[in-house]
């Protein structure tokens, strides 16, 4: 298979998930873009941040719409992150690719046995105390950060269990969380992202960005709890697949 087919249909792929569970882009596009199309360690966490940033971005504004973006919340997440993104963006680069690769699917390993476990909460409004927030968000911004991913994996367990939020609350405002911390976490990786294999990479962020849209559709009639456990499940095969690969 041509890598601008497999570029396609990875970026479809992860455009539905966040389009359709505010998250899971990332985890999925680093794996994709390393095994199926030969992209270094480093390679694909950059190319991982271009794709989920602007694949973000246009999805938020469909979510905003429906008012499931928690704005005031999520910026405030966002800005906590930021400083720890772009710190932890710099000290990635001095991690072998294997350490970040176990570290990926520990990270995500844990943040899907948490969504599987945690019910979500029922469909009314949570105060949300603006220190729990900023905590959660400067830690969601480190892992971002190291990791080279959005961080959507983890916003939508950190909105749901810590915050209180709603499930589709909860999606949409991890949208504006993930494109905040991305583009902060771009920041420090400014060298690496003209050597890019833009052939690849472009395609497989318009893939995602149409993906997206189908996503929100899905998600308009899926329930949350089900979107929670399947977002979870995924997860867990990625981690599992990635912790394999990196100790063997």
């Amino acid at each position: 298979m041509s890598a601008l087919v497999l570029a396609l249909t990875a970026g479809a792929v992860i455009g539905l998930a966040l389009g359709a569970l505010g998250g899971g882009g990332s985890v999925l596009a680093v794996p994709s873009l390393i095994y199926p199309l030969g992209f270094s360690p480093v390679a694909a966490t950059t190319a991982s941040l271009v794709i989920v940033a602007v694949t973000s971005a246009t999805a938020l504004p469909a979510h905003a719409r429906d008012g499931h973006v928690r704005w005031r919340t999520g910026l405030l997440f966002a800005a906590a992150g930021t400083g720890p993104a772009m710190l932890g963006g710099a000290v990635a680069g001095l991690l072998p690719g294997a350490v970040l690769t176990a570290a990926f699917a520990g990270v995500a390993a844990v943040a899907a046995v948490r969504m599987l476990r945690h019910r979500p909460p029922a469909d009314t409004v949570v105060s949300v105390r603006p220190g729990r927030a900023a905590a959660a968000g400067a830690g969601l911004g480190a892992v971002t950060g190291v990791l080279g991913v959005g961080g959507g994996f983890l916003a939508v367990p950190a909105l749901v269990g810590v915050l209180g939020m709603r499930m589709r609350t909860a999606v949409g405002t991890s949208l504006l969380v993930i494109t905040v911390n991305s583009v902060a976490a771009l920041a420090t990786r400014a060298g690496t992202v003209d050597s890019l294999d833009w052939a690849v990479v472009g395609p497989f962020v318009a893939a995602a960005v149409l993906g997206a849209w189908d996503g929100k559709r899905l998600a308009a009639k899926v329930s949350g709890p089900t979107l929670q456990r399947v977002f979870a499940l995924v997860l867990l095969a990625v981690a599992a697949f990635m912790l394999i690969d990196a100790v063997v």
